[in-house]
């Protein structure tokens, strides 16, 4: 009986190699699943708008916008404390106003066109 073990033994010969099959899909499903972590991490970065080690406020803060339509806008901005009313087209930016730092953009345009704040609604 152990002859006959021995020759079975001998008569098979264990290699493995990429004929394992489930080994192989585990592995590529394994491989699969890493790339899309990575995917997923990389486009969470992107859509937080991560900076990398910058630290502190940035140096120009764009507090809204406004389209104007064929690619003209209307941009306030804050700056070192001071905040800016900027027309912007795709060849030219130009500055419209300093808007005071706690009044309102309705106030400060009023004031521009050259009505009083108060004056504005009720005409």
């Amino acid at each position: 009986m152990t002859t006959f073990l021995l020759a079975q033994a001998q008569a098979v010969p264990v290699t493995p190699g990429w004929s394992d099959g489930p080994g192989v899909v585990r592995t590529l499903l394994s491989l699969m699943v890493v790339i899309g972590l990575m995917a997923g991490c990389l486009w969470l970065i992107r859509r937080s708008g991560w900076q990398g080690g910058r630290k502190g406020a940035r140096a120009v803060q764009v507090e809204t916008a406004v389209g104007l339509g064929d690619r003209r806008q209307l941009v306030i901005v804050q700056v070192e404390g001071r905040r800016l009313l900027l027309g912007v087209t795709p060849m030219h930016v130009s500055l419209v106003t300093e808007l005071a730092a706690g009044a309102a953009f309705a106030d400060t345009l009023a004031a521009q066109v050259g009505q009083a704040p108060s004056a504005r609604g009720q005409a």
